[in-house]
C-alpha cells in the first residue's frame, strides 16, 4: 500500500486544523493537529511552574513527558502522560505557551520524531508550522494556508464566546500578531511556505469552499475513492 501525506502549514487561526479535519473525513484517512502536542508540552510546563520560554528547564522534563495519541470515528485524541486533555489544551495561555516551547529545537526534535513516525504507517492529513518544510519534505500535496490577521482574529473571538469564553477582540489580535512574529522569526524551523506549496487563502472563503479546493489539488495517481491507495 502506498501511503498518501497531506501537509497544511500557516499562521495561527488560518483554519488549518478545521479543514485538516474535514479533508480527512472525507477521504477517510488520519488527521495529525500537530499543535496539539506542542499544546500538551505547554500545558506539562505550566502545571509544573515551568515558563514555557525558559529553554533549560524546558529541556530537563522532557523525558518526564510522554504523549500518545489516539483515534475515534477519526477525531485525535491528546493523552499526555495517560490524561486525555484534549480539551484543556485549547486556552489562550496554552496556545502561547505552545509557541513558546516550539522554539526551542529538543521539544521539536522529540515533536518532529513522534509525527514522522505517524507518517510512516497510514495516510494522513498532517497541520502546523514546518509540515511542509520539515516534517513531511516529501509530502504528496502541500498547502499554505492563509487568512488575513482581522479575519483569524475575528474566528477566535466567535469560537470562544460560543463556548462562553470572555474575551477580547483586539488582545485576541495582539495575541495572533506576537505568534506570528514568534512563529516566522524562530530560529529552529520557522513558519514559512515550502517552494513547492500552493497557498489558499481563506478570507471571506467557507470552510466547504477552500475543502474543495484542496481536495481539487490531489495529484491526479491517487484514486481518493479507493481504499487500497488512500
Amino acid at each position: 500500500m502506498k501511503y498518501f501525506s497531506i501537509a497544511i502549514d500557516g499562521p495561527a487561526g488560518a483554519g488549518k486544523s478545521t479543514i485538516a479535519k474535514m479533508i480527512a473525513k472525507k477521504l477517510n484517512i488520519i488527521y495529525i493537529d500537530t499543535g496539539a502536542m506542542y499544546r500538551a508540552v505547554a500545558l506539562y510546563c505550566i502545571n509544573h511552574g515551568i515558563q514555557c520560554t525558559d529553554k533549560n528547564n524546558v529541556e530537563k522534563i522532557l523525558d518526564q513527558i510522554e504523549i500518545k495519541i489516539l483515534y475515534k470515528d477519526h477525531t485525535q485524541r491528546i493523552f499526555l502522560n495517560d490524561e486525555d486533555v484534549s480539551d484543556i489544551i485549547r486556552t489562550q495561555e496554552i496556545s502561547q505557551g505552545a509557541s513558546d516551547v516550539a522554539t526551542i529545537q529538543a521539544v521539536r526534535v522529540k515533536m518532529v520524531e513522534l509525527q514522522r513516525n505517524l507518517a510512516k504507517s497510514a495516510s494522513v492529513v498532517m497541520d502546523g508550522r514546518d509540515i511542509g518544510t520539515h516534517v513531511l519534505p516529501n509530502a504528496d500535496l502541500k498547502i499554505f494556508l492563509t487568512a488575513s490577521v482581522e479575519e483569524r482574529a475575528s474566528r477566535r473571538y466567535k469560537e470562544l464566546t460560543q463556548k462562553g469564553i470572555e474575551c477580547s477582540l483586539s488582545k485576541i489580535k495582539e495575541e495572533i500578531e506576537a505568534r506570528d512574529k514568534n512563529d516566522t522569526c524562530r530560529e529552529c524551523s520557522p513558519l514559512r511556505k515550502a517552494e513547492d506549496a500552493v497557498e489558499v487563502d481563506t478570507t471571506g472563503k467557507t470552510i466547504q469552499e477552500v475543502v474543495d479546493q484542496i481536495i481539487s489539488l490531489i495529484p491526479k495517481q491517487y484514486d481518493i475513492n479507493n481504499d487500497d491507495t488512500i
